[in-house]
């Protein structure tokens, strides 16, 4: 009889990161710093407007300073850049949040790169990719690095197996890719463009999917007893995976909500924390 699949639950995952925190928060107070996060919201979109509430909160929970910068959907790409200029020099900001999407007249890049590297909390610069795919970065990406918290809470082995990841975006689908890479598995990096995916994604021990369609992975294209991290939150709270259909044949699967998401919330507060830590210890 089949034993039945582990539930990845990103809620425990994220309460034993931040349990770690506190300790950590409290020996900065006693120095008289506070962790900062300044997070930036271009426009007026609901979602991303709820996903900087929930980051903010999660801050004030665990004794971080939370900055939010609201700036209007009409502004251009050089007042937003001089927005992150004037945080990458405020002394007190320890990390920067740009929140994405920003507006289609906002070049987004343009403004990423405008982020100073150490304050880059986030991983979304081209020099925090460089250094993650070279395996010495201070901030990865928020997600790809959930993504590997999360592995390695439940004792799952990388080094070895075959990981599959759905998903090329320079934020999310490369740096798990390079992450779990640098971590001795064998990585296939799939796209819109790849020929037999179906078959391809059959092929993984592990798979990520992070393609940004709900229930884009069925059920059949999971082999048995593969591990399936589901980096995906589409509307109605739909991942990128089909839950009840992959949960037939995965060994350990991550539910949305409360998978990968208090993860990532959870890494971008280390992240914060260890920015502080970095500037006030002069390391």
């Amino acid at each position: 009889m089949r034993e039945q699949p582990l539930i990845l639950d990103g809620n425990a995952v994220a309460a034993a990161i931040k349990e770690k925190l506190a300790a950590r928060i409290g020996a900065l107070e006693e120095r008289g710093v506070v962790p900062r996060l300044a997070t930036i919201l271009v426009g007026d979109d609901p979602s991303s407007a709820t996903y900087v509430k929930m980051k903010g909160n999660a801050c004030r929970r665990l004794g971080i300073d939370s900055v939010r910068v609201d700036l209007p959907a009409a502004s251009t790409t050089e007042e937003l850049v001089d927005v992150i200029r004037r945080l990458n020099d405020d002394e007190a900001v320890h990390g920067i949040l740009l929140q994405h999407p920003v507006p289609h007249a906002v070049d987004e890049r343009a403004a990423f790169e405008a982020i100073a590297i150490e304050k880059d909390v986030d991983g979304v610069t081209t020099l925090g990719f460089a250094r993650n795919a070279f395996g010495f970065a201070d901030f990865p990406s928020c997600t790809p690095a959930a993504i590997v918290s999360i592995l390695d809470y439940y004792k799952l082995p990388i080094e070895g197996k075959h990981a599959v990841v759905i998903g090329r975006s320079p934020i999310l689908g490369k740096p798990v890719s390079v992450m779990l890479l640098n971590r001795n598995a064998t990585v296939t990096i799939c796209h819109s463009k790849t020929e037999r995916l179906p078959d391809i994604v059959r092929a993984g021990d592990i798979v990520v999917a992070a393609v940004g369609q709900p229930k884009f992975v069925p059920g059949d294209w999971i082999k048995p007893g593969a591990v399936v991290l589901d980096a995906g939150y589409n509307p109605g709270n739909v991942g990128d995976v089909d839950f009840d259909a992959c949960l037939a044949n995965a060994s350990a699967i991550t539910p949305v909500p409360a998978g990968v998401g208090p993860v990532t919330i959870a890494t971008l507060l280390k992240h914060t924390v260890d920015a502080a830590e970095k500037r006030h210890n002069g390391s």
